[in-house]
Formats: C-alpha cells, sequence, structure tokens
C-alpha cells in the first residue's frame, strides 16, 4: 500500500514475550504542499518529499523488484515530475540504498527491542533469533537484495549486508558474554562461537525462510533453538 488516494497503511509490529503481532491501521493525510501531513492517533506527522519518495518507491520495489522497477513509477506513484525525484535522488540504485538502509536499522531496532524485553541471556538469544528470522521476512526489499544474484552486483548492496551482519555478530556477542558471566552459558570462545552461530543462522535464513512462509518455517526454527541451546547452556 502507499501514500495514494488520501490513505496511508502503516504496519506496526508490536512485541510481547513470544512473539510479535502484524497489524495494519489506515491514517488519513493531507497534501501541504512541499509534503504530506499525516494524521496518528500521537497527532500529525510531516513526510518531507525525500521520506514519500522512500516510501512510496518501498511498496513498488517490493512489487515489481528492483530491475523491473523505473523511475517513471515512482514519479508517477508520488505525483512528482521525474526531474523532482532526480532532485532527491541521484539514481533507481540510490533510492533502492536509502530503503535498503531504512530497513535495515527497523529490522535492528526490532531485534535491540526483543533483546531489551527479557532478562535471561538465554531468553534474549531466543528472542534474537525468532524476531530476526520475522522481521528478515517482512522486509521485502532487504529480502531481495539477500537472494537475488542479479543485485549483488552492486557494491552498496555487499557493503549494507557486512555492516548488518557486524551488528548482528555484535548483537550475539554481548548476549554470550552476559550469559558466560552468570554462569548460564559455557566458557566458550565468544568470537568463534558468535561468527559460527551467525552462520547457522544465515544457512537456515537461505534453506528455509527464502522458500517458506512463517507458519511453515516455525517447526525448523524451533528445531534450530534446541540445537543452539544444546551446545550453549552448562549442564
Amino acid at each position: 500500500m502507499g501514500l495514494k488516494l488520501g490513505f496511508i497503511t502503516f504496519f506496526d509490529v508490536v512485541l510481547d514475550k513470544k512473539h510479535f503481532h502484524s497489524y495494519n491501521t489506515n491514517r488519513p493525510k493531507r497534501s501541504i504542499g512541499i509534503g504530506i501531513l499525516l494524521t496518528t492517533n500521537k497527532g500529525y506527522v510531516m513526510l518531507d518529499p525525500r521520506e514519500l519518495i522512500i516510501k512510496e518507491a518501498q511498496g513498488i520495489f517490493a512489487r515489481f523488484g528492483f530491475k523491473k522497477t523505473t523511475i517513471d513509477e515512482i514519479a508517477k506513484a508520488t505525483n512528482k515530475a521525474k526531474s523532482s525525484i532526480y532532485h532527491y535522488f541521484s539514481s533507481k540504485e540510490d533510492i533502492f540504498k536509502s530503503i535498503l538502509e531504512e530497513e535495515s536499522r527497523v529490522l535492528n531496532q526490532a531485534i535491540r527491542q526483543a533483546i531489551n524485553e527479557v532478562d535471561s541471556p538465554a531468553e534474549k538469544l531466543r528472542a534474537y533469533v525468532i524476531v530476526r528470522m520475522y522481521k528478515l521476512h517482512e522486509a521485502s526489499n532487504y529480502y531481495e537484495a539477500l537472494k537475488d544474484d542479479y543485485l549483488k552486483n552492486y557494491s552498496f548492496i555487499a557493503n549494507i549486508r557486512k555492516d548488518q551482519d557486524q551488528k548482528e555478530i555484535g548483537f550475539i556477542k554481548s548476549i554470550l558474554a552476559d550469559g558466560i558471566e552468570k554462569g548460564i552459558f559455557q566458557g566458550l570462545n565468544i568470537d568463534s562461537t558468535a561468527e559460527a552461530m551467525f552462520i547457522a543462522l544465515k544457512g537456515f535464513e537461505f534453506s528455509t525462510i527464502m522458500n517458506k512462509v512463517p507458519e511453515e518455517f516455525e517447526g525448523d526454527l524451533s528445531n534450530l533453538l534446541s540445537i543452539l541451546f544444546n551446545g550453549l547452556l552448562k549442564r
């Protein structure tokens, strides 16, 4: 859904102690010249033209993919001239890069929130794994960048992937260090263990998430968690 015909659709994700619930809320918008004014339950929120382009293009890329999406389609969807799009972005690749960076930011924010919601290192690790997999599945453009071989030719995608990988390994290291300090996890080498766990998650990601909807990979995810904890927890 996009910012069209007076309505915007938000996809909000709310974390409870066990899982996420996704829901949609429609909010009316008001056009005020240089941007879009959205009404929310907290009042009015301004979207500047750059944010508007990103939000509209996000849905177009998700629907048609990177190769088939054109600047003309993005301009039409935002009710802007093509030259106006180029005022804010140098190319289609520049827009896609901004979208991937935003989806990566949202993914990390959700992971951080999930980890902070629980106290036990074991529960933090479980929250990280579950939230990562579900949110990654929802991040449609980042998801495409992971699985589309054509996009591997773009250096900015490789850089975003590398930065995201390092952030997630950092999350795992922090959880492992906390668990070892509290005597919950075995005294393993934190660096090598974190990297090994992340590689296992990436393998799961490509073999399972890329080919299944969440309802189908829940059992596989449960098995993965059992394997991870079997090697970590003190006996």
